[in-house]
């Protein structure tokens, strides 16, 4: 009798356990990349002092990001920048919105280099802060290199940026 008794607490133990578990859905991490075009519409800089060749900016940056699955996303990217002796840091916020209306929101903080010619080159790790639409919820990073153009007298420069994001969103 006491072994039938055992074996139905330990069923009924078992059964509470699991229906437990069947509300945490542990969230896989999901992967996607985009290659970005975009243009500085906005620059200013200054510079720092009696520090030689180190200047302080802010910049805006516009285009568009094309996604391995087809999408395309509208790119807006705000920064400050301290850059000086062929390397510096920027700091700022990146904004990709989808044709409906989805729309990432990512954190920057890059570390920049500068090669002899004045392309910048920069690789970062950035936190992924906020979603809308299909992306409320999201958690994760982007992982990016970029590529920018020499500066030119009189033109924008451009950029190129390879981004991975890996992120988790809330079960539905």
């Amino acid at each position: 009798m006491g072994t039938k008794r055992s074996m139905q607490i330990f069923v009924g133990c078992f059964v509470i356990a699991a229906s437990f578990l069947g509300f945490v859905i542990e969230a896989k991490a999901e992967a996607m990349k985009c290659r970005t075009a975009a243009i500085y519409v906005k620059e200013e800089t200054m510079p720092v002092g009696d520090l030689e060749g180190r200047t302080l900016g802010m910049s805006m940056r516009e285009g568009l990001s094309f996604f391995e699955n087809g999408e395309i996303a509208n790119f807006k990217n705000y920064t400050i920048e301290d850059q000086g002796g062929g390397m510096g840091q920027t700091i700022g916020y990146t904004f990709y919105t989808f044709a409906d209306g989805s729309r990432i929101i990512v954190r920057v903080g890059a570390q920049n280099i500068y090669d002899p010619s004045g392309t910048r080159l920069t690789k970062a790790v950035n936190e992924i802060i906020k979603g809308a639409g299909r992306f409320e919820g999201i958690k994760g990073t982007t992982s990016t290199t970029s590529k920018s153009s020499p500066p030119v007298k009189g033109e924008y420069r451009k950029q190129t940026l390879d981004t991975t994001f890996t992120y988790t969103l809330p079960p539905k």
